[in-house]
């Protein structure tokens, strides 16, 4: 009887151990972090931004969902018009960096993006539907590891995509600045609904040390009402002595979503 009552007990506490290990790796699995590309694509001609418009919502964007990516976002900057250099976004993520190492051979095997992406993929040396592309690959922060959809009720054509750029003097400023967000700054954009898409860390980019995050609102008011309210629950972060000087160089460009982005 007794080794009975004590059998049934060691089976309990395997039991028991078994379900604390589960949670536990579903909690893991739940953090892992992400990984995001950014595609610059620079232009200077209506005919060219005509094109890779074309490119990407009938090719590209079609091609990366094949391949299993989601929420793909594509953004334009709003001040694009008055510029030489004109820009198009276009945000992806996956788990694995692997992926985004392999994707230019995987995408090239797909046979419907090579016959409806002609247009773009086979133009000439002398007619370039861009003048240059740059990508940049980033990590997502401890405290946003995803990525998040932004929940707008706004037309697309009124709402505000914020990209911001944070460059750091040396590598261990930024990742003090990235401390930051991750103890607390974060809390401060979600307490506020900044409808933030992302945070990541620039693991390879032009401008490094740096960190990028994008936020939305639903038009240029709301975008400026959200800020006016981030301001008194920021500055007594601000102000901590071991968050000083860690931002060399603020990038902000305000943007637009493609009607045909995902979000």
């Amino acid at each position: 009887m007794l080794y009975m009552i004590t059998s049934m007990n060691n089976r309990l506490r395997i039991f028991m151990i078994l379900i604390f290990i589960s949670i536990l790796s579903s909690s893991f699995a739940s953090a892992k972090t992400i990984y995001f590309q950014l595609k610059v694509y620079h232009f200077q001609t209506v005919e060219q931004e005509q094109v890779i418009d074309r490119y990407l919502e009938k090719t590209y964007l079609p091609a990366m969902h094949k391949l299993g990516f989601k929420e793909l976002a594509v953004f334009k900057p709003i001040d694009n018009i008055d510029k030489a250099d004109k820009i198009i976004y276009v945000f992806s993520s996956s788990p694995k960096l692997e992926k985004f190492a392999s994707l230019d051979e995987l995408i090239l095997k797909d046979n419907q993006y090579l016959q409806s992406g002609k247009e773009y993929l086979d133009a000439s040396y002398n007619n370039a539907p861009f003048s240059r592309v740059e990508t940049i690959i980033m990590k997502a922060f401890k405290g946003m590891p995803f990525v998040s959809v932004p929940k707008l009720k706004a037309n697309k054509s009124e709402r505000v995509y914020e990209l911001r750029s944070y460059e750091g003097p040396t590598e261990k400023l930024s990742a003090n600045k990235i401390s930051m967000f991750n103890n607390g700054e974060i809390e401060i954009f979600e307490k506020l609904n900044f409808n933030a898409v992302f945070y990541g860390q620039v693991i390879s980019g032009s401008t490094m040390p740096n960190l990028m995050y994008l936020t939305t609102f639903e038009n240029m008011t709301d975008r400026e009402a959200h800020w006016k309210a981030f301001g008194p629950l920021y500055k007594p972060m601000a102000e901590m002595p071991q968050y000083q000087n860690n931002v060399s160089k603020n990038v902000t460009i305000l943007c637009r979503p493609t009607e045909y982005s995902d979000i």
